[in-house]
């Protein structure tokens, strides 16, 4: 049992939720809670922790055949990264995906049209969280993300994707606008939420090969990069509402998307 605050593996649990340095260094990151736990990948899986607390409340056959190390509560609560933490807490290998070869494969899928979300420059774990999160409930393939987008390993853009960072594939790229020549290569449609001669949201066909532009928070696309797409869209505020917020606006683009393909699915 570790029972000291000045104990090294503390230390770097630590340094492992609060800094991204830490964690692209050692190539893994942490989650905490009894779910993310349950749901992390096998593979995945390099350390578990656990407090006195949580092993009272729900013995060693919570844990499976894992192995794990015992903290007092006070050190377990120095480690964690919330403030009413469940008492579980693993590090993770971070996983890797390549861009091209996922395109490969799906774009050479006749049975479903790729989707992808692509973010430039988001600097909000929350909303970058959220997308992956309604990503998933929408069924994206991807989410291609510059490195200026806050850090996906980030505790609390961990805690917003809900265990959807362990299933939806994620590619941290160099160049957003070699990315979209990329996908326009693969026959991908690429829409940028913009209000420039931009036309409503519901209007262009999503059943085919889509993709869409998510912008920063405060100055939206670069101009270089809303260039490459092959359509500006919009959605329509009512009020004096001027945006949604990047994850709103993003959920509302996917689930349209997955709306034309269900409606496409049922006529034909």
């Amino acid at each position: 049992m570790i029972t000291s605050m000045a104990n090294s593996k503390v230390k770097r649990l630590a340094a492992l939720a609060q800094k991204a340095k830490a964690r692209r260094e050692e190539q893994c990151f942490v989650v905490e809670g009894i779910r993310m736990f349950r749901e992390a990948p096998a593979d995945w899986l390099r350390e578990v922790y656990v407090s006195e607390t949580f092993l009272h409340k729900y013995g060693r056959e919570a844990l499976g055949r894992v192995s794990f190390e015992i903290l007092t509560d006070a050190v377990f609560q120095k480690a964690s990264d919330t403030q009413t933490p469940q008492g579980i807490l693993c590090v993770l290998s971070m996983p890797r995906y390549e861009l091209a070869a996922h395109l490969a494969i799906q774009c050479t899928d006749t049975a479903k049209a790729p989707l992808y979300m692509l973010l430039e420059d988001l600097q909000d774990p929350g909303n970058v969280g959220t997308i992956l999160r309604a990503g998933e409930g929408a069924g994206v393939d991807g989410v291609i993300l510059t490195r200026q987008t806050a850090d996906l390993f980030n505790p609390k853009v961990i805690r917003a994707t809900m265990g959807s960072i362990y299933r939806v594939p994620f590619f941290v790229v160099d160049s957003l606008t070699d990315s979209i020549d990329l996908l326009r290569e693969k026959g991908v449609a690429v829409y940028a939420a913009h209000l420039d001669d931009s036309v409503d949201y519901d209007v262009p066909d999503y059943t085919q090969p889509t993709a869409f532009l998510i912008g920063n928070e405060g100055n939206g696309l670069r101009r270089e990069t809303a260039q490459r797409a092959a359509q500006y869209i919009k959605i329509p505020m009512a009020g004096q509402v001027e945006s949604l917020n990047a994850a709103m606006a993003s959920a509302v683009l996917m689930y349209e998307a997955a709306r034309q393909r269900r409606k496409n699915e049922y006529t034909n």
